[in-house]
């Protein structure tokens, strides 16, 4: 099923509107006179991407907005301890878990009797539809939790890694331009615009240095540090046995820090994946941002091309400029993301990539 929810085609029909949530978002950034709290807001944008593109659902955003405050209060105490009591993070958990459940309900119910004016396939309809295709209609139960797992997945890694590309590109003004010539060459950025109908699926994958950008954000930023498996047979690994049945945890992020495949890790380098190099074709398991083997992350192609969506617009739409004096330092729990959530202004642009002034800013710069 989940094969059928990431395929090439099921990409190519969510493309348009992650586009456009991501347009609205922007837009929203830019208006806004005060500096945004980018993780924050990051975490907004992707609840919103999987809310409306992945799952169909037509939420007003008073109603999107209270089901986020619900959803971070599930996630905040979705790893506390397991001690029922009165006031405990558990407790808080569980409550936000029957809250967020009562309003996917209530989604899926509208969703299910209003199925007019569809242009698209989502998540929940390939869901649907492949259970049906296997004789098994599912319950609400089932809907309800497939439904909580596809906002999983698609929301806090997702946040994380967003962060991180916005800071590099604050923190690497040559990447961001070297972004915007590769769009320039491929017909995509023209007079500051991106060219209408220019953002097909397969013209995004051919940006070879935006795919590289990506991948680095990914290797030096991996939003999770690592993952569990079970051992199903026992092996020896460097003079000790693990034995069949132990659960084991593997780590990303100490991969990508020793990996001998990668030359100067501490150093944000997009160009290391580029032709010539390509320091991740050495070795199978020497870059693993989304796992490895068979239980590699499924919605890993929705993640890159959610991020090389937003790469372009930024690139193409928007300036932007560091807030605080310093960037912040990063924390690593329970994903990476900066402390202070990352402080940017944001401004909109025009077509000749000229700064678009508020109301309040041009009737300040008439009197000066």
């Amino acid at each position: 099923v989940f094969s059928k929810i990431f395929s090439h085609e099921a990409l190519e029909s969510y493309l348009p509107k992650i586009q456009l949530v991501i347009k609205d978002t922007l837009r929203a950034w830019s208006s806004n006179p005060e500096s945004i709290n980018v993780y924050h807001e990051a975490q907004k944008l992707t609840f919103r991407m999987a809310i409306r593109v992945l799952l169909g659902f037509r939420i007003p955003d008073e109603e999107l907005n209270r089901l986020f405050e619900v959803y971070q209060q599930f996630v905040e105490n979705v790893f506390s301890l397991p001690v029922d009591l009165p006031f405990s993070g558990y407790r808080r958990g569980i409550r936000a878990r029957e809250t967020l459940q009562k309003g996917l309900e209530k989604a899926i119910q509208e969703k299910l009797q209003n199925t007019q004016g569809k242009d698209y396939a989502d998540a929940l309809d390939i869901l649907i539809e492949s259970g049906k295709e296997h004789g098994k209609e599912l319950t609400m139960q089932e809907l309800k939790d497939g439904t909580l797992e596809l906002i999983f997945a698609a929301y806090a890694t997702t946040a994380s890694a967003s962060t991180s590309l916005i800071m590099q590109l604050l923190k690497h003004p040559r990447v961001l331009e070297k972004l915007r010539e590769e769009l320039r060459s491929k017909g995509i950025l023209h007079n500051g615009c991106i060219c209408e109908g220019s953002l097909r699926l397969d013209n995004i994958n051919s940006l070879q240095y935006l795919d590289c950008v990506i991948k680095e954000v990914l290797r030096l930023f991996t939003p999770i540090s690592g993952g569990y498996r079970t051992v199903l047979q026992t092996f020896e690994l460097d003079g000790f046995q693990i034995p069949k049945g132990w659960s084991v945890m593997y780590s990303i992020r100490d991969t990508h820090d020793t990996a001998p495949v990668f030359k100067d890790v501490d150093v944000f380098d997009p160009d290391r994946f580029g032709q010539g190099r390509n320091e991740d074709k050495d070795g199978r398991f020497h870059y693993l941002p989304f796992g490895g083997g068979v239980r590699t992350c499924l919605g890993k192609h929705l993640a890159k091309l959610f991020l090389k969506a937003l790469a372009i617009e930024l690139a193409s739409t928007s300036r932007f400029e560091l807030a605080t004096r310093t960037f912040p330092k990063i924390t690593l729990v329970p994903v990476v993301h900066p402390v202070d959530g990352l402080k940017v202004k944001f401004f909109g642009l025009d077509s000749n990539q000229n700064e678009i002034l508020t109301g309040t800013d041009a009737m300040l710069g008439a009197t000066v």
